[in-house]
């Protein structure tokens, strides 16, 4: 089984695909974890990088090798926007979210430390402007380096808002899901 979750910033992929992964005994991996470790290891937020790639398409292609190396192995879930288009034989799974619901969830993380410290995040608001900046940056760069849209729910067997969800209810929605397939 291979599951691929995208989704827009803040909508739970990763809080998702850990508690799926557990559930199904499968392996973990997170795109976004990925990135935002080249962003440390570059001295950048994820922001800036986020607005690097869009000038250099070797971090794109950097983290789309990332995915594309998993597809060797048979039992995983990767969060990740663009897993589905690299690993076509993945269940496909889109999670939405509102982007102010999101700039909450993820401010709440970051003074929880749940999360880490995002360069240039200091408030609810800071976080709301960022999730803006990163989603258009991505559609703007996918558009033109593959000619998707990751936001077109056409791509996905499976889409949900988990925008007035706990996530125990989003968690148990995929996987009464994934248990049907």
């Amino acid at each position: 089984m291979i599951i691929a979750i995208s989704g827009t910033p803040g909508s739970g992929k990763s809080t998702v695909g850990k508690a799926v992964a557990k559930e199904f005994n499968l392996k973990h991996y997170s795109t976004g974890d990925f990135m935002r470790d080249m962003a440390a290891r570059k001295n950048l937020s994820l922001m800036e990088l986020e607005r690097l790639a869009e000038k250099d398409f070797s971090i794109d292609r950097s983290i789309d090798e990332y995915s594309k190396n998993l597809v060797k192995e048979d039992n995983f879930i990767i969060d990740s926007r663009l897993a589905f288009h690299f690993i076509p034989k993945a269940i496909k799974i889109f999670l939405k979210v509102d982007p102010k619901i999101a700039a909450r969830r993820i401010w709440k993380d970051l003074v929880d430390k749940k999360r880490a410290v995002e360069k240039g995040f200091h408030s609810e608001a800071d976080v709301l402007k960022g999730i803006v900046e990163r989603q258009d940056s991505e559609v703007k760069r996918y558009k033109e380096y593959y000619k998707i849209n990751y936001l077109d729910e056409k791509n996905y067997d499976f889409v949900l808002d988990t925008s007035g969800l706990p996530i125990e209810q989003v968690v148990k929605k995929v996987v009464d899901f994934l248990k049907s397939k």
